[in-house]
């Protein structure tokens, strides 16, 4: 009789799993998308494969990094459902809602949140910590807000003969136009350490001439990280002092 009972409570177990997990899995419009997912993550219809009516199937679309949203053929890093400022792709990294301007009803737009370093999924004006990520060996550099990374930038880090260096740094300065010691101009100059070696936009000499423009993707510098134009101003806009920056 106990063997009995027993065995009926692990096949309830069983049963119990199984059903939740069926559920979980549902699929009404056998797009490859679980309806859970289409509800509460993409805002899809649970209940139509294609949502925007594009031809293509939610599941192809996302998995191809497309909005399934918008009829046009727009990536989810360029499509803004809501209007947030906050692209979709940020959104599902983020884990705000897609289809909601103001997550946590805070009366501030998630988009707003992110680019001022705030946590989009609270109304308690939290900060999420900053960091930045430099990889020498792809001369890429990342930097993120919280877990997700806001963006990948080309660069140029130190010649094998004056390597950046690797490890864990501080930015410890900002100036907008930095004076190097080889004669020559870093704009948007982000001091690490003690200042000897930073982050800046492509140096020029002081007839204009600039330093490295075809060089980006390789090492070039003495040491410091160099930047695109663009970018540079970009991170120098983003980046505080006192952000971490670990280089490997």
């Amino acid at each position: 009789m106990k063997k009995i009972f027993i065995f009926s409570i692990i096949l309830l177990f069983f049963i119990l799993n199984y059903n939740v997990s069926a559920t979980s899995l549902l699929d009404s419009d056998h797009d490859g998308v679980p309806d859970k997912d289409e509800i509460t993550l993409y805002k899809t219809d649970p209940h139509n494969p294609d949502t925007d009516g594009d031809g293509y199937s939610d599941f192809v679309e996302l998995n191809n990094g497309y909005s399934p949203l918008n009829p046009l053929p727009v990536k989810l890093k360029d499509n803004d459902y809501d209007k947030d400022g906050l692209s979709d792709k940020l959104e599902l990294e983020f884990g705000t809602d897609l289809s909601n301007p103001d997550t946590d009803g805070d009366g501030y737009k998630d988009g707003t949140e992110i680019k001022n370093g705030y946590d989009p999924l609270s109304p308690k004006p939290i900060k999420l910590p900053k960091r930045i990520e430099i990889d020498t060996k792809n001369q890429r550099l990342s930097y993120f807000l919280g877990k997700v990374r806001l963006g990948i930038f080309l660069i140029s880090s130190g010649v094998p003969s004056h390597p950046s260096p690797k490890g864990h740094h501080t930015i410890t300065n900002k100036i907008i136009k930095a004076w190097s010691p080889y004669g020559l101009w870093m704009p948007y100059w982000l001091g690490l350490d003690s200042g000897r070696f930073g982050i800046h936009e492509l140096p020029y000499w002081p007839n204009g001439v600039r330093e490295g423009e075809n060089h980006l993707g390789h090492p070039a510098s003495h040491g410091c990280i160099r930047l695109g134009l663009k970018d540079a101003k970009k991170l120098y806009n983003w980046a505080q002092v006192g952000t971490p920056v670990f280089i490997y």
